[in-house]
């Protein structure tokens, strides 16, 4: 039963990945079906992204009302009626009603399975979760361009991806119950102590999340993370032809190159998660990116670019995932559900701010600023991480010292 439900949470996270690219590989014949200008794609971005904001931030009510199976059930469904709409919408007016709901529902389940890995699976079933998630979103790009290679079937690919969604629906209700079973079963072991988390706050507290050591550091890392993420997604290949004189086709390699080591890197880190801590991968990940980016900086021979964006991917792989996972060993298990929201929702206001940002830069000067601006993020993670170590470090010990003081006084 158990293994069971590990594919089913799975399965949902790659379900969340197969829509998350799918504009930005039809947008070419959307907009020439519409006659759309240009920019209204990322009109559309931003309606999507100010869906999952909301729906992150309203996360923590919401699943302590419904529970994270009927969640997820809900989210689910919205994104499937969403792309279903996306196949019948008869104008561009109309893709930006259902962007919308498309936003809220991929917040809602992006946020919802994170707390529940989070707080009931050990490191590596983090990592092999947003691993399933590069799959969905390495499909996603796939099943579009059989549709639009030669006949611009666009709106047959949202279908299919619609249709893929509305199948898990289905997989989703009929195992409801054994969600609640689960629930049940789980936060019964972590009452018992043998859940995963060695929690270095008192599961009981009642301390408003912001006001806690560590949250803020904590939530701008999310926010440098995703933007550094997004922004060498969306903007690497135009460096590695203006800067490095590579045609698009093959740039268009170099980067999926980049998110190819993001995804193996993520499956690679599921097991190294058995023997090494969240601190340290988070910490060699950051290195190992920021050593990527100085590839890209520095005037070395072109090959030596596909390298660097090799290595940021691979170094990228193992941060967001133990980022989340360590939130309820870094802030206990009873502010997890609300604070996940919030870094979820800080998470993608990067995605959404940053990638424009220096979009907008590069267009006043020159796009060869790119690894500059993705050596500022990560040396900017790098800092907050390491501050927010401390902060634990000086919790633990005094901690330690309480209870020491307890057991003399005692």
């Amino acid at each position: 039963m158990a293994t069971l439900f590990l594919i089913i949470i799975y399965l949902s996270f790659i379900s969340l990945g197969l829509p998350d690219s799918l504009l930005g590989a039809a947008w070419p014949v959307i907009q020439a079906d519409f006659g759309a200008p240009f920019g209204v794609a990322g009109v559309l971005s931003i309606i999507i992204a100010a869906g999952t904001i909301v729906s992150s931030l309203a996360s923590g009510a919401v699943l302590k009302r419904l529970g994270t199976g009927q969640v997820t059930l809900i989210s689910c469904f919205m994104t499937a009626a969403a792309l279903l709409g996306f196949y019948f919408a008869p104008s561009i007016i109309w893709l930006m009603v259902l962007a919308l709901p498309l936003g809220l529902g991929a917040g809602s389940v992006d946020a919802a399975l994170n707390n529940y890995v989070a707080t009931h699976y050990k490191a590596h079933h983090m990592s092999w979760l947003h691993c399933f998630w590069g799959v969905g979103a390495t499909l996603g790009p796939i099943i579009m361009s059989g549709f639009i290679r030669e006949h611009d079937l666009w709106r047959d690919g949202y279908l299919t991806v619609a249709v893929i969604q509305f199948a898990l629906v289905v997989v989703l209700f009929i195992t409801l119950p054994l969600w609640k079973r689960m629930e049940k079963v789980q936060s019964h072991a972590v009452k018992e102590g043998q859940g995963p988390q060695d929690k270095l706050y008192d599961a009981g507290s009642t301390e408003q999340p912001m006001r806690m050591k560590g949250v803020k550091i904590t939530l701008m890392t999310f926010l440098f993370y995703c933007g550094a993420e997004a922004t060498v997604g969306l903007w690497g290949s135009s460096f590695l032809v203006n800067a490095k004189d590579l045609s698009a086709a093959v740039a268009a390699q170099w980067v999926s190159m980049y998110y190819g080591g993001i995804t193996v890197g993520r499956f690679i880190t599921g097991f190294v998660t058995l023997k090494v801590s969240n601190r340290v991968l988070i910490r060699s990940g950051l290195l190992i990116a920021l050593a990527g980016a100085l590839l890209l900086i520095l005037p070395l021979p072109t090959f030596y670019s596909l390298i660097g964006f090799m290595l940021i991917g691979f170094g990228f792989a193992p941060i967001y995932p133990c980022m989340l996972h360590a939130t309820p060993e870094r802030f206990g298990k009873e502010q997890t559900q609300k604070l996940m929201g919030y870094q979820m929702a800080v998470a993608y206001t990067g995605t959404t701010l940053l990638p424009p940002l220096l979009g907008w830069i590069a267009a006043q000067t020159t796009i060869t600023i790119l690894p500059f601006f993705v050596a500022i993020y990560i040396a900017v993670m790098l800092f907050g991480s390491e501050r927010v170590n401390r902060i634990m470090k000086l919790r633990s010990l005094r901690s330690e010292t309480a209870s020491t003081n307890h057991s003399i006084n005692a």
